[in-house]
């Protein structure tokens, strides 16, 4: 099964896949006619479907496999998923025509310069380096191979399998987001007992030198903290009668990008802490004049915490850092006037913070209908450009409903972009949840390797197991819905179908290094030896 699983991994990595283009679907397509050639799906052609993103300009699309045991009547079923897309290959230069073909790339890396990690495993042979070999078209790759050995040996299989190998993850998660309500049917439909899901994506270590092969039951979570600042602008040669919203954005930043006083803690496992993911003033041409607004918004990771509890959170932090520019201008202001011999005057400046469903609802009280007509204008307006991504549809609602409110005095409005992942945390609180923990355990536990192996609980990367399952409390939801503009126009969620699936989930990944980089690489041994046998035996056990 090893050597399958290895040429399968070269062979898809071989076709090119790069996210959000029509090359999505040539792996897509090459998985398809993979399963249509086994000889369970020649025999069950109906078993193997295509799943199209709703909408989507590209056509791209999924394909979704089931086999069905045939030991028993078994309604006992594991979900398992992998994606087929992977990121850009301009970080590989001028190999990149080499990018997709990993011997022959393996063969031009010696004659470059390499980081000296990079060098060594290239020295040592026990990588194969490549775009998407490691994430993830070997965890794909494994769970073909698999689907293909249970259905080969179908009469001694008792349960069900349905695979999705799903388009779109390093992008918005249209793949999975699509193939979420097909699950719901195919449950019902089928009368499917739903264990668990089974991902096989990328696990790497966790610092220098960190040797330990990982397997995660749960998942982290991401939200897209939002920051539009409104200041007071000013003449260039009179600062200090307006208020810098640049300097507001970054009082924001020092505050709480990669501060830990943000991070999630859960069982001891310590969620990474904000990042900022893009800063800039809204100012659009040159002048001698202040910028009036700016914005800023961060990769906010959660393990336990909720949406309202995140706006709860920044609300928090942003108000202080505002007091704390306010402070630092009086302080600067007064210096600057005993150096000049002007009289002192404290500064006019109030910090306030609000998220914006209160800023919604302060306009809507002023302007009635007339507010929810602009957002339905600029839906539609803002629909037809497709230069306007989620997080920019969202920044222009924000824009124009402030400049309807009578109120122009600074403000900073806090609101969610898109996208939204939620956590899962696998605590063992129900008979699914310790079910999956027990039967990784005791696996993890009884599995004799070379590799010292772990078993965590947050897969600290973020990935298409965040759908398996959404918040059932209503305030997170409704803090979510109503503090991200545009969510169910330009955004969709399917929270309602996610909350009824509602699945633990479990990453058993290859072992490799540097995904997303020219240097990315597969350790061969673990990842085609030992992960798959890790998958298979969870995959039996839980079906017991």
């Amino acid at each position: 099964m090893n050597k399958k699983i290895e040429e399968l991994t070269l062979e898809l990595a071989s076709i090119r896949g790069v996210v959000g283009t029509k090359e999505e679907n040539h792996v897509v397509e090459k998985v398809y006619e993979k399963f249509m050639n086994m000889n369970y799906f020649k025999y069950h052609p109906d078993m193997v479907k295509y799943v199209y993103i709703k909408d989507d300009k590209l056509k791209r699309k999924s394909v979704l496999a089931m086999v069905k045991g045939e030991k028993s009547s078994s309604n006992k079923t594991v979900i398992l998923i992998g994606h087929t897309d992977t990121v850009g290959i301009s970080d590989y230069g001028n190999l990149m025509e080499y990018a997709a073909n990993p011997l022959e790339l393996t063969k031009k890396l010696n004659e470059v310069t390499l980081p000296d990690d990079a060098a060594k495993d290239l020295e040592s042979g026990e990588y194969i380096f490549g775009r998407g070999i490691f994430d993830m078209k070997c965890g794909v790759a494994t769970l073909m191979t698999l689907v293909e050995t249970i259905s080969d040996d179908v009469e001694n299989f008792e349960g069900n399998i349905v695979f999705a190998a799903v388009c779109d993850e390093e992008g918005n998660s249209g793949g999975m987001l699509s193939v979420v309500p097909e699950l719901l049917k195919l449950r019902e439909k089928e009368n499917f007992d739903y264990l668990a899901v089974i991902d096989t994506d990328y696990s790497a270590p966790r610092y220098d030198g960190d040797d330990t092969r990982y397997v995660y039951v749960g998942t982290v979570g991401k939200l897209m903290p939002t920051f539009y600042i409104v200041g007071s602008e000013a003449h260039g040669g009179d600062p200090f009668k307006g208020i810098d919203p640049n300097q507001i954005a970054g009082a924001i930043t020092n505050e709480i990008n990669l501060n830990t006083k943000y991070s999630d803690i859960a069982e001891g496992e310590v969620c990474v802490p904000p990042i900022t993911l893009r800063q800039q003033d809204l100012k659009t041409e040159y002048s001698v004049q202040t910028a009036r607004t700016s914005y800023l918004y961060f990769n906010y990771g959660t393990h336990i915490s909720t949406p309202d509890q995140v706006m709860e959170k920044v609300i928090d932090g942003a108000n202080l850092a505002f007091q704390n520019v306010i402070d630092s201008l009086n302080a600067e202001y007064r210096k600057y006037c005993n150096l000049s011999g002007f009289p002192y005057e404290k500064l006019p400046w109030k910090a306030r913070v609000m998220p914006y469903e209160k800023l919604y609802n302060l306009v809507k009280e002023e302007k009635g209908e007339e507010v929810d007509k602009l957002i339905d204008d600029l839906n539609e307006k803002l629909l037809d450009d497709p230069n306007i991504d989620e997080r920019m549809f969202a920044l222009k609602i924000v824009e124009e409903i402030h400049k309807m409110w009578s109120d122009k005095d600074p403000v900073v409005i806090v609101y969610f972009s898109p996208p939204y992942y939620p956590h899962i945390y696998v605590e063992g609180k129900n008979p699914l949840e310790e079910k999956l923990l027990n039967t990784v355990n005791e696996i993890v536990e009884n599995t004799e390797s070379k590799y010292d192996i772990e078993v965590k609980k947050f897969y600290p990367y973020i990935s298409d197991l965040s759908y398996a399952a959404a918040p059932k409390e209503t305030d997170a939801v409704d803090s979510l819905k109503s503090n991200m503009p545009g969510f169910g126009v330009k955004y969709s969620l399917p929270i309602e179908e996610m909350q009824k699936l509602n699945l633990p989930v479990v990453n058993i990944g290859p072992f490799g290094k540097d995904a997303h980089k020219f240097t990315e690489r597969l350790q061969k041994d673990y990842s085609f030896n030992i992960a798959p046998k890790l998958v298979y035996d969870t995959i039996i056990n839980l079906l017991k």
